[in-house]
């Protein structure tokens, strides 16, 4: 059955585009929804007269979707988890905390259906994952697993005061020497 969308419909296309669904689909979903209505002779002349209308909205989506990727595409967000010893997560790092770090962190709000394509984190460091913005709009964002991974990744020497005084003696007792 040909319908014609009235918005964009993941997977098949945007606002005016002339589809070819399954008839119980588009009449237990997309019509009693708004998201489409029946491709009539009629209607698709009313479409014909509204073309104009249709492609400057799609002109400011784009626009939009453009100026959301100039925001996200590239930054670092951090997400803390706990780590294991072997750099294993206990659980992973959904995109529901993915979207919500790029909120927190970056004030750009993201759906969490348009982050990673369902992939879920599970080992500690600097993951690159795609965000899906409008249509074959994306951007990258570089997400970081746990708050310090370099540090405890090279834990700094610790040293007792006590130490650091007898080191100093026999360095000044050395140069007196030569």
């Amino acid at each position: 059955m040909k319908v014609i969308l009235l918005g964009e419909l993941r997977g098949k296309g945007g606002e005016g585009d002339i589809v070819e669904v399954a008839q119980g689909y588009a009449e237990n979903y997309l019509f009693p929804n708004g998201i489409a209505q029946p491709a009539t002779p009629g209607n698709i002349k009313q479409l014909e007269e509204r073309r104009h209308n249709i492609e400057k909205r799609e002109a400011k989506r784009i626009a939009d979707a453009e100026a959301l990727k100039a925001q996200i595409d590239g930054k670092l967000v951090v997400v803390d988890a706990k780590i294991g010893e072997e750099g294993q997560l206990f659980g992973s790092v959904t995109t529901t905390m993915i979207a919500d770090a790029i909120e927190q962190q970056l004030g750009v709000e993201i759906d969490r259906k348009r982050v990673g394509k369902g992939q879920a984190l599970k080992t500690a460091g600097i993951h690159q994952v795609d965000v899906n913005i409008y249509r074959e709009i994306g951007a990258t964002v570089s997400v970081q697993v746990g708050k310090n991974v370099e540090a405890e990744a090279e834990p700094e020497p610790v040293v007792e005061e006590g130490a650091v005084e007898e080191t100093v003696e026999a360095e000044e007792t050395a140069e007196v020497e030569e």
